[in-house]
């Protein structure tokens, strides 16, 4: 059953409407009625603010990594565990075929249902994750594979566990380590993007995001709560974060915004994985017109500019 957001109200009037049309056989009216979602369609998605956008990110339709995977990779084999702890399953890594291009695909996986939720622990990654996804992006460094990453995931996990287990440091070991692999990198926010946990795989050549994603430092409704003391802000810390993807290419932090179906990657999940598939393929040309040199130092030249600021001239 198709889940629809407040300000998808309007959608799910005509769409019950469209229903009940064809339970009579009413062609004419059915016809009618198309249009008029079509129309309410574009005007609802053309405009949509900030908090609308985060809501569309956290949407429960979404696809997550793994339909991503099922849809795009040929020949799928997963790779498990860190061979220290345990096999997280936050973090998924598949080899396969993305077109006639074979890869490695990184993701992080939130599950759909109470028990799929609990199994993948909400999509927050434990340390052991993220040495996983680093040990098989050493894998593919070996072999010379191109690596897609894939981040979906409020943060890494913040619990007694994974703070003993070491999570800051498996962290700021992907960063060290993905900064420097030697070979082609791609990594995509397709839903949320949040903090650290975003940030362990999203060192690439390529960052870009999903239309309807965000990426932040910290959830609104976390920030809300430490500067206004009132979680109902949490629409006006939306907006302050300037976590869309306009906003982030904007400031440069981002490489490009992946133009998924207008309707949402929810409605039109074969239509998403198609852009991120061409996104993937196109950026893999693109890096490999460079040579490795200009490559690698194309992406330390893009990290170092994170932050950068200009102090304001005094005026005399």
């Amino acid at each position: 059953m198709a889940t629809y957001l407040p300000f998808e109200e309007k959608l799910k009037e005509i769409e019950d409407e469209i229903a009940s049309a064809k339970v009579r056989g009413d062609t004419e009216a059915v016809a009618i009625l198309e249009k008029d979602l079509e129309k309410e369609l574009s005007k609802v998605y053309k405009n949509l603010s900030d908090y609308q956008k985060l809501q569309l990110a956290r949407h429960p339709d979404r696809p997550y990594a793994l339909d991503y995977i099922r849809i795009l990779l040929r020949d799928p084999i997963e790779i498990h565990g860190d061979r220290t702890f345990r096999d997280d399953p936050a973090i998924i890594c598949y080899l396969g075929y993305i077109g006639d291009e074979k890869c490695l695909v990184i993701g992080e996986q939130k599950g759909r249902g109470t028990k799929n939720k609990l199994k993948r622990n909400f999509g927050m990654p434990h340390p052991e994750g993220y040495r996983k996804a680093l040990r098989a992006a050493k894998l593919a460094e070996k072999f010379g594979l191109p690596i897609l990453m894939l981040i979906d995931t409020p943060g890494a996990y913040p619990g007694l566990g994974a703070e003993e287990r070491g999570q800051s440091e498996a962290i700021a070991r992907n960063l060290l380590e993905l900064s420097r692999l030697d070979t082609e990198t791609v990594s995509i926010v397709i839903g949320e993007g949040g903090s650290g946990g975003a940030l362990a795989i999203g060192v690439a050549d390529r960052l870009a995001m999903m239309r309807y994603s965000v990426f932040s430092v910290i959830s609104p409704e976390g920030c809300a709560a430490i500067l206004w003391n009132d979680p109902s802000k949490v629409e006006q810390a939306t907006k302050a974060l300037k976590i869309t993807p306009d906003e982030l290419k904007k400031m440069e932090l981002i490489d490009d915004i992946i133009d998924e179906p207008l309707i949402g990657a929810h409605r039109d999940k074969e239509g998403a994985a198609k852009a991120v598939g061409e996104y993937f393929l196109q950026s893999l040309a693109q890096l490999r017109e460079m040579g490795k040199e200009e490559r690698m130092k194309q992406r330390y030249d893009k990290m170092m500019s994170f932050g950068a600021f200009a102090e304001p001239e005094k005026k005399e």
